[in-house]
């Protein structure tokens, strides 16, 4: 069988690193070009024949259903299960299993809510059918391999080890690292330990692989990027509106701005790099946006300056104030004359009084 038509999305995450933007919204529900976050992998799962998802929750799991419900509006077969205790990725992938219909030897394709990629779906399903491998993952290079966990192959794609966050150049091995995407055979699901944490990274797979078992590693390098933090995040929105990171969920035609419907914007405010304005947000004359987002609701005053950062649902930013790579929170006000930059974070609700923040320029 060369199609997964079931998916475990893995969405149960706290969403530490990206607070303040994770109070009062799960991270994969944080909107990215107009639509939560989350939107985008499932419509890129049915546009690769998946026809049933099982979302396994935690934090603000209530958040979910209300918005997908049984995920017809995407094509789609939607379930949910909530996790009472955190359970681990593996653990979580072992509390859905119940609810998957594949028989033992079809593939099921599992992936993280925090990954935004141009993996193609389809050319894994077909390499994890052909090679037949128990479990076969996304491979992505990365410059960088340190923070991450590295995953040599060998020359037929074959994984050989997995390695944790190398310390020393003499560990690193390889500049492959585990993506975030995986298609398991459905009999091996049914191996994981149920009802305690388990790490499918540093408990499944190399359990797995020394138990002999086929571990297949399919690089595809084309777009990835880790929503962990603001910047990323930010980033990553931008990306889907230019049209770097493909999905059939972008809400409009891909270009250097993405302006929701009942969004207000003075005809002289400039919006660039990707920049997307939400529903019902006012963008005030001379305003200059790049490579943001700006939230639902948000009030952008006259002459603010605002790049790299995002705006928060019904936030306001006061005239002539300039955010640089800030993450300003929900229902926050930030006064006029202010500056904010490099990894600032206002919190939902605080107020920042007119011309308190300033960078001089020879600082």
């Amino acid at each position: 069988m060369t199609e997964a038509k079931e998916a475990i999305l893995l969405v149960g995450g706290k969403g530490t690193r990206l607070r303040p933007l994770t109070v009062h919204t799960p991270k994969p529900m944080v909107p990215a070009a107009g639509v939560p976050f989350l939107t985008h992998q499932l419509a890129r799962a049915r546009a690769a024949g998946v026809e049933h998802i099982v979302l396994a929750t935690s934090y603000l799991a209530e958040v979910f259903e209300p918005h997908f419900g049984d995920g017809s509006s995407l094509g789609l077969h939607i379930e949910y299960v909530t996790e009472r205790e955190p359970l681990g990725t593996g653990g979580a992938i072992r509390n859905v299993a119940s609810r998957l219909v594949s028989g033992p030897d079809e593939p099921v394709l599992i992936f993280n809510g925090d990954i935004l990629t141009g993996l193609d779906i389809r050319a894994l399903v077909t390499s994890h059918a052909s090679s037949g491998a128990d479990v076969s993952l996304h491979l992505t290079r990365v410059e960088d391999p340190r923070a991450f966990g590295l995953v040599p192959t060998d020359d037929t794609g074959r994984v050989t080890a997995f390695l944790e966050k190398p310390q020393t150049p003499e560990e690193i091995v390889t500049d492959q690292i585990n993506a975030g995407a995986y298609i398991f055979r459905r009999s091996v699901i049914d191996t994981i330990p149920a009802d305690r944490p388990v790490s499918v990274e540093r408990e499944t797979f190399p359990g797995l692989l020394a138990s002999g078992a086929h571990l297949q590693g399919m690089v595809d390098s084309t777009y990835w990027l880790d929503l962990g933090t603001p910047q990323a995040f930010v980033r990553g929105s931008a990306d889907l509106v230019l049209g770097r990171a493909p999905s059939p969920a972008v809400p409009g035609r891909c270009g250097d701005r993405l302006v929701l419907p009942t969004a207000s914007v003075a005809a002289d405010a400039k919006l660039s790099g990707g920049t997307v304005i939400g529903e019902g947000a006012l963008i005030g004359a001379g305003a200059r946006i790049d490579g943001s987002a700006v939230l639902a609701g948000a009030v952008v005053e006259p002459g603010a300056v605002i790049t790299d950062s995002l705006v928060g649902a019904g936030a306001r930013i006061g005239s002539r104030t300039v955010l640089a790579g800030a993450v300003v929170g929900d229902g926050a006000q930030v006064g006029a004359d202010n500056e904010l930059r490099d990894g600032v974070r206002i919190w939902c609700g605080a107020t920042l009084p007119d011309a308190s923040v300033r960078f001089s320029s020879d600082e």
